[in-house]
Order: C-alpha cells, then sequence, then structure tokens
C-alpha cells in the first residue's frame, strides 16, 4: 500500500478500555461523519455508526455527509445536523486499519469502527457481520422488478460482470461471464446491473439493467434477489447489509469472483462464496497485492504506476483471475441449490421469463 502502515500498540487496539471523552452525566455528542468514496466503503460506515449508537445508547446524535445518500434513508441513527452550529464536531473518516489487512485478522467492517475508536477515544464493537441498509415498510410492500415483468413474483438473481475504470484487477472477462449464465439457461433468470459510466459489457440472456437503476432502486432490486454475482464491489457488500424478504427470512446467497488482490479475511462474508486466488501465486503468497490495474490507461491516474500495475496477465487478466473459470463459478452457484438453499425456477416460471430474456 502506498499509505503509511499503522503503528500497532495497546492504544491503537480496536477492542482497548474505553477512555471517553470527557462530557457531562446527561450531555449528548453531535458528530457529523463525511467520507466521499464509494458504495462498499459507505455500506461499511453505516456500521460503524449502528456499532456507535448500539455500544453508547443515548450519546451520541449522528449525521453523515457522503456521495451515496440513498445508502441511509430511513436509518434510525441518522438525526439532521448543521455543519456550522458550535457544538458539532465534523469528522472525516478514513479506515487505515487497512494497511494492516495482510497482517491481522481483521474484517472491512472493523476499518471506520477502528477509526472512530482511536477519534472519539471509544470501544465501539461490531454488532452484526454486515452492513446496515434499512428499508421502508412502503419499500418492502412493493412488488419486484421481475413481478412488474412477469406478474409473477419468481426468483433471479444480480450480476455486475464488470466494475469501475480506476480498478481494472478486479475484472473478469465478459465471456467467462457469459459462460456462467449460458450454464443456467432455463433455470436462474440473472438481472444485469452496473453504474453507466462503468465498465459494464451487455450480457446475452439476462435483464440488462445497466446504468438504469438509482442507488435506492438497486437496493430495491437486491432486497428482491436471491442471489448477487459480482467481482469484489459495492453489491457484495449490499448482499448482506439489505434486509430480505419476510417470505425468504435467510441469508442472501453472492458468489464473489476475487482472484488474488485482497484477503479473503477482510472482505468475505460468512454465507458467502468468495473465489479466491491468495496464497496460490508469489504475488499473493502471504496476502492481497492490492494491485490496481491490469494494463495502463492513460488518463493520468496514478494507478498507470508500475508500483499499481499487475506483473502477472495471462489471456488479459490477472493471472489470479485467470486461473478461476466459469466451471468453478457454476459450481458455487449450483452448490446453493444443490444443498438445498435455494431451488430454481418452476417450469410456469421459465415460460412466463423465456421470451423476456430470449430463451
Amino acid at each position: 500500500m502506498s499509505t503509511p502502515d499503522l503503528i500497532f500498540t495497546e492504544e491503537s487496539s480496536i477492542f482497548r478500555a474505553p477512555k471517553l471523552i470527557p462530557m457531562g452525566k446527561n450531555d449528548v455528542q453531535k458528530i457529523i461523519l463525511y467520507n466521499d468514496q464509494s458504495p462498499g466503503d459507505i455500506i461499511m460506515l453505516t456500521a460503524a455508526v449502528r456499532d456507535l449508537h448500539r455500544s453508547y445508547p443515548g450519546r451520541f446524535l449522528t449525521d453523515v455527509r457522503s456521495r451515496c445518500p440513498d445508502l441511509w434513508l430511513y436509518n434510525p441513527f441518522i438525526t439532521k445536523l448543521e455543519d456550522s452550529a458550535d457544538d458539532v464536531r465534523v469528522i472525516p473518516c478514513k479506515y487505515p486499519l487497512i494497511n494492516r489487512a495482510n497482517q491481522w485478522p481483521y474484517h472491512f467492517i472493523h476499518g471506520f469502527i477502528h477509526f472512530l475508536n482511536k477519534e472519539l477515544k471509544l470501544a465501539i464493537r461490531p454488532s452484526a457481520f454486515k452492513g446496515d441498509i434499512h428499508m421502508s415498510a412502503f419499500e418492502c410492500s412493493q412488488n419486484s422488478y421481475i413481478h412488474d415483468l412477469t406478474s409473477l413474483d419468481m426468483p433471479f438473481w444480480v450480476v455486475a460482470a464488470g466494475g469501475k475504470w480506476d480498478y481494472t484487477v478486479k475484472w473478469w472477462s465478459t465471456e467467462r461471464y457469459q459462460s456462467v449464465i449460458d450454464a443456467f439457461r432455463g433455470r436462474i433468470v440473472f438481472v444485469q446491473i452496473g453504474h453507466q459510466n462503468h465498465h459494464h459489457p451487455p450480457l446475452r440472456g439476462v435483464i440488462n439493467l445497466t446504468g438504469k437503476t438509482t442507488l435506492r432502486q438497486l437496493v430495491h432490486l437486491i432486497h428482491h434477489a436471491q442471489g448477487v454475482l459480482c467481482p469484489i464491489t459495492g453489491a457484495m457488500h449490499m448482499a448482506p447489509a439489505i434486509p430480505t424478504r419476510g417470505d425468504r427470512p435467510g441469508l442472501r446467497a453472492c458468489v464473489v469472483i476475487a482472484g488474488g488482490r485482497e484477503p479473503p479475511h477482510w472482505e468475505s462474508y460468512p454465507n458467502h462464496q468468495f473465489v479466491h486466488r491468495v496464497g496460490m501465486l508469489t504475488c499473493c503468497e502471504t496476502g492481497g497485492c492490492w494491485k490496481a490495474r491490469t494494463i495502463p490507461l492513460g488518463d493520468g491516474d496514478k494507478k498507470d504506476s508500475e508500483e499499481w500495475l499487475c506483473r502477472q496477465v495471462t489471456d488479459g487478466l490477472p493471472r489470479c483471475m485467470s486461473m478461476i473459470t466459469p466451471e468453478e463459478i457454476i459450481a458455487r452457484i449450483n452448490g446453493y441449490f444443490e444443498g438445498g438453499a435455494l431451488n430454481y425456477l418452476t417450469s410456469s416460471e421459465v415460460k412466463a421469463i423465456g421470451d423476456i430474456v430470449g430463451w
């Protein structure tokens, strides 16, 4: 990593004994948490806000400033505060714990918690292994997009088959995604998602909503989804953070094509299939390589420099991603069905959706 390493001391431990900010017995601290990163990062911040309030009930009023206000809607821990108020403290939030991700046994969910513990002299503890996205009763009562198309409440998977331009190392090939989609023809309907300004080549045999949803509409789509297929991206963090439907109370399935960029313990969730190659290659033998790009893009970004480029490229992919075959991903998805956690489409559902997806 290009940022300095943390120095591990008792003072910087996540679970040190609390040294609270001096306050009167009934005082309440007002803080605004600021972060302008991507949705996946903001979902981790939602977890930190939840756990701050669960660890210190009644001690804080919190507001947030981020590029993803849709992820904070209906959040019971958010109170509208004014930045300029004398009794409000604005805290730019980050997670330097990532600099020790290869060495220490912590998950991304600890990142902002660790930071706030140091910043506020607290001992916040994680209370759930997921982010904290809330939905209104009205949202939950609304039919899924697939139901609106077919008049049937059929299960479906969301697929993000691409990624942002700044981290091309996370991409798998479109052809390989297509092989996975084709393998489940007539058994799983996939809905393709992605930001219109990112790299998301269209797949065949899917319902393509790339560039057609707001972030809040994506929350509603994943709420109804049976599973998620994606690389390391915001969708994998949304999968556990978004409430499941009342009639499908189990954990949402998710298969993540991860490669060797990030250590699995930092990113993966308990019920996810996190397909990685950490430990199998010299470049990620002792942890994630944390590289950014497969080839330079010529966009002036520092990630074009040698320091950030993958040094083992095979068939246009990082070797760790090239080693992951469509057959392995097919098997991981199929495992949810073979194990009985999920069911494939019924014949009537296949008939209803077939013409729409081109089966």
